[in-house]
């Protein structure tokens, strides 16, 4: 089924919606989830979350992008998951390494006026993406907004590992010479 058709399906209020985005994007889903908890049973948790805030938020919202719609929503809930468990434990995965591998590169944003410039932040950092080679764009999405580990994503692309790391290396200091050209307080 179409993307516009399951939106469609949401503004209808169908109980169809929800099995057809479940069918066309659980496995979408659960990757990003399962990515950023390491447990089957929290990433479905997440998963059926996401298909609960898809329907509350559609209408009014109508996304143009359903699986980014989704990805969004699924790795927000994730996030938020592990949040909430590393607080109480301190558990494995790819989420602490992936982000503070970006640590040296994004600036902290806890004042009212780091969150004002936000939008100028963004701005940037889509740029970056989009002056990267497709291979390198590749790779730092899967790293640090899927956060797939480096053995995943050299395994996927037929990669060595030392290739992807040296990349993401590479792609870290080009964003933070960017940043730092651009006057971001890093």
């Amino acid at each position: 089924m179409k993307d516009t058709q399951i939106i469609d399906l949401y503004w209808a209020r169908s109980e169809n919606a929800i099995s057809e985005t479940a069918t066309k994007y659980g496995k979408y889903c659960y990757t990003i989830a399962y990515n950023i908890l390491y447990n089957e049973e929290d990433s479905e948790e997440c998963v059926n979350d996401t298909w609960l805030k898809a329907w509350g938020i559609m209408p009014p919202q109508r996304p143009n992008r359903l699986a980014v719609f989704l990805g969004k929503i699924t790795r927000n809930l994730s996030l938020d998951r592990y949040r909430h468990d590393a607080a109480k434990k301190r558990g494995s995965g790819q989420v602490h390494l992936a982000l503070d591998e970006l640590t040296e590169c994004v600036p902290d944003t806890n004042t009212v006026e780091d969150m004002i410039d936000e939008m100028a932040l963004v701005e940037l950092l889509n740029n970056f993406l989009g002056s990267l080679n497709s291979e390198n764009r590749k790779l730092f999405m899967r790293r640090y907004w899927y956060l797939s580990s480096i053995k995943e994503i050299a395994d996927d692309y037929e990669l060595s590992e030392s290739k992807v790391k040296m990349s993401l290396l590479r792609s870290r200091n080009q964003l933070k010479s960017l940043l730092e050209k651009e006057g971001v307080c890093l």
